[in-house]
């Protein structure tokens, strides 16, 4: 009895600890996942700052949507006022071909579906998490070319739709509002 009795406790032993091993090695997979995150966020954008890094990869940014981020002023300019209208749309599209920091890769799929949908705001979150780790990473005239840029370009898309009969501002308040939120992500 005493032999069967210590049998059962022993495979009762040996599965628990089977399960803490698989709950351990879980989690070092998670961990590893991270790091190897982290890294590829790290040389994709150019980040080093691990508190950046670490903020990108809790908001699940995948490395291989870094340069959609940078159209993501782009897209939040013109969805503002609550839709995008032809000529936003076009300028969007006519920027990812033109413009250096879009990239010429962007996954076009993923781009019609923010101009079809209004990307959650966890995205502007993200970029702006994304511009305060890139700034760290330069210094002051480059931030100021960086923000020029993107200001420049979001500004245009907002100017795209114009004003009503050309009596109105170009930019509506919303549009202004989004405009200054963009801006206050460089200062650091």
């Amino acid at each position: 009895m005493t032999n069967g009795l210590t049998s059962r406790a022993r495979n009762l032993e040996d599965e628990f600890f089977r399960k803490e091993d698989q709950k351990l090695i879980q989690k070092l997979r998670e961990m590893r996942q991270m790091k190897e995150t982290r890294e590829a966020l790290a040389e994709v954008s150019g980040i080093k700052n691990e508190a950046i890094l670490n903020k990108l990869v809790e908001l699940q940014v995948r490395p291989e949507t870094i340069a959609a981020l940078a159209l993501i002023p782009l897209i939040e300019v013109a969805w503002a006022d609550g839709k995008i209208d032809e000529k936003e749309r076009n300028a969007i599209l006519k920027a990812t071909e033109t413009v250096g920091f879009a990239g010429r890769d962007i996954d076009r799929v993923l781009l019609e579906e923010w101009l079809d949908k209004r990307p959650d705001p966890i995205l502007l979150n993200a970029w702006s998490v994304y511009i305060q780790g890139l700034c760290h990473a330069l210094d002051a005239p480059q931030i100021n070319l960086l923000k020029a840029e993107i200001i420049g370009h979001a500004r245009q898309i907002s100017e795209a739709s114009g004003g009503i009969l050309g009596i109105t501002s170009k930019i509506s308040a919303r549009e202004e509002e989004m405009l200054g939120r963009i801006e206050k992500a460089f200062a650091i």
